[in-house]
């Protein structure tokens, strides 16, 4: 998290830099856009969020105000969001714990498959699976033995209950048939990570850009990477779909949404427009650096992807009786 919080300054230079929207003349929009960021300043979320503002703000002509609600695991904010007027002048990002809130959670403010107008799927955060440099295993394969070998006796680390890397642990366990006991943190950096470097648990999956110096260092071992394609900055490290776990695809992810029922004219615009920035070398340059893959598709792609990580999720859940928090 520390390395979000250096590259803020950086990323919103960077997004001065790029491409301009060419002014359309259009109606929308007339007024301040306020961009509803669910977590803290100096996370994924927020320097996501900040890094798209900046050149939508210069395109339109007006603020795109980045206003950040953090709380209750990134709900309060998404409530926020979804109770707001449905005219195009608020938006929130949202990720696969918003997909999954009402399907698993009893009152989260909103409604998950309901209470959205989808606008695009900004960036995918491959996450890797990392293992202590003692542990005695060198690929998913040696992995799997070893767990298969001593049942229980592995351990790894999650950033609570119901989180991204939770849920790719849990899919890990089902698609190998391992059992490996959960120790839960309060965030991916911090404790986790020291206690990762220390040796205290010997695996985990984390983002990719918190981890690639520990890495480098040789403090962490990266045996493969959750998401169907390599990750380009360690492009050695193979996919877990290479290493025998056909079809595994687990990815942290961020998009962008607006209330229910606003006008598609103003979604399909403010679609199009984001998914210009994101595209940009410079823009895409910078997700790349945070440990993302730009996307930006359009708002019918990524209503149909949020529906389905919300299926996929719920299944994983459901079968490893995941305790949400």
């Amino acid at each position: 998290m520390k390395m979000f919080a250096k590259t803020i300054a950086l990323l919103i230079a960077a997004a001065g830099a790029a491409p301009v929207i060419a002014a359309q003349g259009q109606s929308y929009p007339v007024k301040p856009v306020r961009m509803i960021l669910s977590y803290p300043p100096g996370g994924a979320t927020d320097t996501l969020g900040r890094l798209i503002a900046r050149p939508l703000s210069d395109g339109w002509g007006v603020p795109v105000v980045a206003d950040n609600r953090p709380g209750a695991g990134g709900n309060i904010g998404t409530s926020i969001c979804t109770k707001s007027p449905a005219d195009g002048y608020t938006m929130c990002f949202v990720a696969v714990a918003q997909a999954m809130a009402s399907r698993v959670l009893s009152n989260p403010g909103f409604d998950s498959l309901k209470d959205f107008t989808h606008v695009t799927l900004i960036a995918s955060m491959p996450m890797l699976l990392l293992v202590h440099p003692s542990l005695p295993v060198k690929n998913v394969s040696d992995l799997v033995a070893l767990a298969k070998k001593k049942p229980g006796a592995l351990n790894y680390a999650s950033s609570g209950g119901g989180a991204s890397h939770h849920l790719a642990m849990e899919l890990l366990k089902q698609q190998a048939g391992i059992d490996i006991v959960l120790v839960t943190y309060k965030g991916g950096g911090g404790a986790q990570l020291i206690d990762q470097i220390a040796g205290r648990v010997e695996l985990a999956f984390n983002l990719a850009v918190g981890v690639i110096p520990q890495v480098k260092d040789g403090k962490l071992r990266a045996i493969g990477v959750s998401t169907k394609d390599r990750f380009p900055l360690l492009p050695a490290v193979p996919t877990l779909d290479e290493s025998g776990l056909k079809g595994f695809d687990a990815t942290s992810w961020q998009g962008l949404s607006m209330p229910a029922g606003v006008p598609r004219d103003i979604v399909r615009r403010v679609s199009a427009d984001v998914a210009r920035i994101v595209k940009t070398p410079e823009i895409r340059q910078r997700i790349l650096e945070m440990g993302g893959i730009a996307v930006g598709n359009s708002p019918e792609e990524f209503s149909a992807f949020f529906r389905a990580e919300s299926e996929k999720w719920l299944k994983v859940a459901k079968a490893a009786n995941v305790k949400f928090e």
